[in-house]
């Protein structure tokens, strides 16, 4: 695959896994009710999220309700939202410094080897932001774990268990990285090529002054 392919499939990729984040983010299935258990009760499936509780009835009707209060949130769900919150942050400035400097695009600097330092910056963005997408899922669900295992009072078919926004998440984080490091892994050779080329030129611009 040559450098421009690969960095548009990484740029591609990337993008894709962003998106990905963002829906993660805003849906609120990120745990919801089990039905593990004998006496499995099916009237109302409730899901929650980082922005908001929902109520799921047995008939179609879906209600919903913000969180109240930032400061009353369990602090993996603080953690979870801010983690998301940088993810996206970072993918977006990634999606704009990739686009100024992959080789397919006009944008910006002319100059190759510039570009391609400028794809690897974009790319370094993407990395960090799937290490923070993943970082977000993976604390949540691991408290999602230790609630659904640890020793309670309460039934299991009123416990909660992994929401689809988890692994939606997991897999925008993969798709990020993975568009990331394809970025990062395009550049090397561009600067190889540039460099040859300037020491190729460099002789015959000595020719002609002798």
């Amino acid at each position: 695959m040559g450098g421009g392919a690969r960095e548009l499939a990484g740029y591609l990729a990337a993008l894709g896994g962003w998106v990905a984040a963002l829906a993660a983010a805003a849906l609120p299935q990120w745990r919801q009710s089990s039905y593990a258990g004998d006496a499995i009760i099916t009237a109302v499936g409730l899901h929650d999220g980082l922005w908001m509780s929902c109520a799921a009835q047995s008939t179609g009707q879906l209600q919903c309700r913000l969180h109240d209060s930032l400061l009353s949130l369990d602090v993996h769900i603080q953690t979870s939202r801010a983690l998301m919150v940088i993810s996206l942050l970072l993918g977006f400035f990634g999606i704009i410094v990739s686009v100024v400097g992959m080789k397919c695009t006009k944008v910006g600097e002319e100059d190759p080897v510039t570009k391609s330092r400028i794809a690897v910056a974009g790319g370094v963005l993407f990395v960090l932001s799937g290490l923070c997408t993943l970082s977000a899922v993976s604390l949540y669900a691991t408290q999602v774990t230790y609630e659904f295992f640890r020793e309670s009072t309460v039934p299991i078919n009123a416990r909660y268990e992994f929401g689809s926004a988890l692994f939606i998440g997991w897999g925008a984080a993969s798709l990020t990285m993975l568009g990331g490091s394809l970025l990062c892994c395009s550049c090397p050779a561009k600067d190889r090529r540039g460099q040859q080329y300037l020491r190729q030129s460099q002789p015959s611009t000595a020719r002609e002054y002798v």
